[in-house]
């Protein structure tokens, strides 16, 4: 039996091809189980071992063809449209193979592969700081030691106007120093810092009182942090040569400068003999007249006079007002005539000392009358409690009289009865 194996595995595939593709005659498939043999080359091999070849040779030709035909196509066919049998394994296209992400070790559901090398990763993982390579081509011994900044430009002169002038007119509706502070901390200056006080006192000179008694506490909080002393006599140099061209747009500029220089001078944030630098050197008339008023103010200063009190107030706009606005509130919500009559003559006081301006004391009461509505929630009778005290104010000449016309008043008409024949109700305080 050995043997006859033998024998077989020695056909060659183009002997099996030229053989007949009938197995058996009719006398042989009467023969029963007598056995027929074949003489192939001198040597005699059984028929069943013969046709067993040729079918195995016939199922090896098919399937190369329809591999090579369906290649990369999924399950292959055979010739009458049938899968293959099971058992039988279907090759695949090489190219295919490689292309395939799907993983390959038979583990998984078959979904592509997450990290790895060209892939971000799974969702939420962490990546540490990359370590630099020594062994890196590109690698500079320097590189370890370098510090990265943010450089910020410094600002010329058209980009400063254009960026502090908002800045300084925020200002003056907040009032807070701290954030003017802040912001200009974060921006470069360079030699453009002496031109924060001239800016400054430029727009509020064109303000009002309260607005450059805003401006003199800014540039007292400025100095240290943002100016120093240096600027703030470069910054004042500045507006005694420009005046002649600031009396164009305000004529009471040369006062006001003056003014500015002696607060300054009390504020410590620039020296007492600056002035004296100035004498017997000026020519232009305007700047003399800045310089001769500042000289008056701080000669007053001996006989007790506050130099912080140049601009009518001893504070900031914000605290005056609301300064008016709570003694206002007091008088709302108390219940008797002894808070009415002291807060009348508080702010009388405030007044003829000239601590609270015509304007602080109208910015007050503003704000009184535009929260009124808010207040009459808490307070019921807040409407004719307010009418009688701005009348009162009036009367002591505390307020004006168009400050006065704007007193908002609720109108509401109350009646004592169905029977009382129409009479008003007086409203009771």
């Amino acid at each position: 039996m050995e043997i006859e194996n033998e024998q077989t595995e020695n056909i060659s595939s183009t002997e099996l091809d030229n053989l007949s593709d009938t197995p058996f005659s009719g006398d042989e498939e009467n023969a029963g189980s007598e056995e027929i043999k074949t003489e192939i080359n001198g040597n005699w091999i059984p028929a069943t071992s013969i046709n067993e070849a040729k079918i195995n040779a016939r199922a090896k030709r098919r399937l190369r063809k329809n591999s090579s035909r369906d290649s990369g196509r999924g399950d292959s066919v055979s010739d009458n449209g049938e899968p293959p049998k099971s058992g039988v394994t279907v090759p695949t296209s090489p190219k295919g193979k490689y292309l395939d992400r799907r993983s390959r070790s038979g583990k998984g559901r078959g979904l592509p592969k997450k990290g790895g090398k060209g892939v971000w990763g799974p969702p939420g993982q962490v990546y540490d700081l990359d370590e630099v390579d020594i062994k890196d081509p590109n690698y500079d011994d320097d590189q370890d030691n370098c510090v990265y900044e943010t450089v910020v430009l410094p600002l010329d002169e058209r980009a400063f106007d254009k960026t502090l002038t908002p800045i300084i007119q925020e200002y003056f509706e907040h009032g807070d120093t701290n954030e003017v502070a802040e912001m200009l901390k974060n921006l470069n200056l360079g030699e453009m810092k002496y031109s924060v006080p001239v800016l400054a006192v430029s727009l509020a000179l064109e303000g009002k009182a309260s607005h450059r008694e805003m401006t003199s506490k800014l540039l007292a909080d400025l100095y240290g942090t943002v100016v120093s002393r240096q600027d703030v006599e470069k910054s004042f140099d500045h507006l005694l040569r420009d005046l002649p061209e600031l009396v164009l747009d305000t004529p009471r500029a040369p006062q006001l400068v003056g003014q500015f220089i002696a607060r300054a001078v009390g504020d410590g944030i620039l020296c007492s003999s600056y002035i004296d630098g100035y004498r017997g050197t000026v020519d232009c008339v305007h700047a003399r007249a800045a310089l001769d008023r500042a000289t008056v103010l701080l000669s007053m200063t001996k006989g007790g006079k506050r130099v912080d009190n140049v601009w009518g107030s001893g504070g900031g706009q914000q605290s005056v007002n609301h300064l008016v606005k709570e003694a206002v509130v007091m008088v709302l919500e108390s219940t008797g005539d002894t808070n009415f009559k002291m807060m009348l003559n508080l702010l009388k006081s405030l007044w003829r000392s000239a601590v609270i301006t015509m304007d602080q004391m109208k910015r007050g009461y503003e704000r009184i009358y535009r929260e009124i509505p808010d207040i009459n929630l808490d307070v019921p009778h807040s409407y004719s409690v307010l009418e009688r005290f701005v009348e009162e104010c009036f009367s002591a000449g505390i307020i004006s009289k168009p400050l006065r016309d704007l007193c908002p008043s609720r109108g509401r008409k109350r009646f004592v009865s169905e029977g009382d024949g129409g009479r008003l109700k007086a409203e009771s305080y």
